[in-house]
Parts: C-alpha cells; structure tokens; sequence
C-alpha cells in the first residue's frame, strides 16, 4: 500500500500577517484547527508540521503531533515540505496549507482517494477545485483554474480565466474553477519540482503550481463541494470565525 504523509508548512513571518499560524480563532491558535482537520482523514498515514519557528514547534508537539523544524529562507510551501519529507519513507506528499482553517477530513480523503485510484502512475500532482461564482471569478485573491478533457490543469490564473465576450453564467458548464490550494505530490516529483528554480510565470503570478506545469506535469483537479476558505489578512479572522460558528463549533 502506499504510504500517505501530510505536512502542513507554516513559517512565522508571513508578509501580510506575522504569526499567523498563533492566531486565535474561537479561542484556539489557527494551526491547531488545521491539524484537527486534517487527523480526521484516517486515509493519511502520518501528519506533521514543517515550521521555522520555535514558538509554533512547541504548540503543535503540545498538541501531541511531530515537527519538522526547517530554514526561514525556503522559497514556498512546498519546498518546506520537501525538506521535511526528503529523507521519510513515503509515496505521496500531501502539501495541507497552515492558513485553511475550514479544511475537512472527507475533502482530503477525495484528493488522497484520487492519488490511491492511479494505479497507471498517471499523474505527479493532485489539487483541489470549487464551483465559483461571480465574485470569486473577478477576485485577484482567488487562483482559478482550467481544464483539460481529463480533469488536469492546463493553467492557473488569478485573473479570470478563460477570457470570455460572453457575460458571467452564459457560458454552462463554467470555464474554469476556484482553485483550493492544497495538493498531493508523488515524492519523486516533489523532489523534481523543488529542485527548480522559480519560472518567470510562477513569479508573475504568484502560484507555485506554475512551476509544475512548466515541467510538464500532470496535475489532476479534484472537484470537492465543500468550499475552503484561507487566511491571508487579519481581518479574514472573523470571516472565518463566522463561518466556523455556522458548523456550530
């Protein structure tokens, strides 16, 4: 069988939001609402947190989970995995963003269902995707996708994507989806993926994904229904405090 990890990266100094990941939200500091999420998929073998920081280490080993403690200087996510899981036993990395609070165990057992189901080895990534609506579609804040004929990526954009003539809802079925930033790599691929160097698109953007479709990867979409909502600023607390509530936790 193989072997699934899920690490959550998460690093102190973000830009926008220093100490994001020790952020309060109901009471308790985000990366321990992330880590609750992600425990609940029994399909993943072991989780850990791949962190910079001292103070965010102590919090998740308090919280009984393993850390990976890696350099400040990592250019993205996913090279912080990378350097956490380079030397594990493992067949598929699950990259879990520290800053989506709202994730759910049943919408990571969809991706790490699609990662068991390629016996044929015909995909290197897996990512998530939502319906979008018109807002989402023209929000800058929001990565959307395209598709090709298999469900795999053909690209990434912030902007939205295909341009259309037409107007929002004329075109059945959309064009593209809100993309959810969480994905499965194979190993081997991580490995190939982190030992290149940014791409002009990628740095345009601002989405690493970029970087793998510059190398031809397969990446395949899995639509889930559940919507994921991320922290990027400050005030997304309370966005995210409100829709907690409405779970009733």
């Amino acid at each position: 069988m193989s072997r699934i990890l899920g690490v959550i990266p998460v690093r102190y100094g973000a830009t926008r939001f220093p100490g994001k990941p020790l952020a309060k939200i109901l009471g308790k500091p985000m990366i321990e609402w992330v880590l609750n999420g992600a425990a609940e998929c029994k399909k993943i073998d072991k989780i850990l947190v791949a962190t910079d920081h001292d103070g965010i280490a102590e919090v998740v080993t308090q919280l009984g989970f393993p850390v990976a403690m890696t350099p400040s200087d990592l250019p993205s996510g996913s090279d912080r995995v990378w350097h956490a899981v380079q030397d594990m036993d493992c067949d598929i990395v699950l990259n879990i963003q520290g800053d989506e609070p709202l994730i759910k165990g049943e919408t990571l057992e969809a991706l790490v269902d699609s990662a068991l189901n390629d016996r044929d080895k015909k995909y290197n990534m897996w990512t998530l995707a939502h319906d979008l609506d018109k807002n989402t579609l023209f929000s800058q804040q929001v990565a959307k996708v395209v598709l090709d004929q298999d469900d795999c990526a053909l690209f990434f954009s912030r902007l939205p994507i295909p341009y259309s003539r037409k107007q929002f809802g004329e075109v059945s079925p959309a064009p593209c989806l809100k993309h959810i930033g969480i994905y499965g790599f194979r190993k081997e691929f991580l490995g190939k993926f982190c030992k290149q160097p940014m791409v002009p698109a990628e740095e345009a953007e601002g989405l690493e994904q970029l970087r793998a479709l510059y190398l031809g990867a397969k990446i395949k979409i899995v639509k889930v229904e559940d919507d994921c909502w991320g922290v990027d600023i400050p005030s997304d607390v309370q966005k995210i405090e409100e829709l907690l509530q409405k779970r009733g936790l």
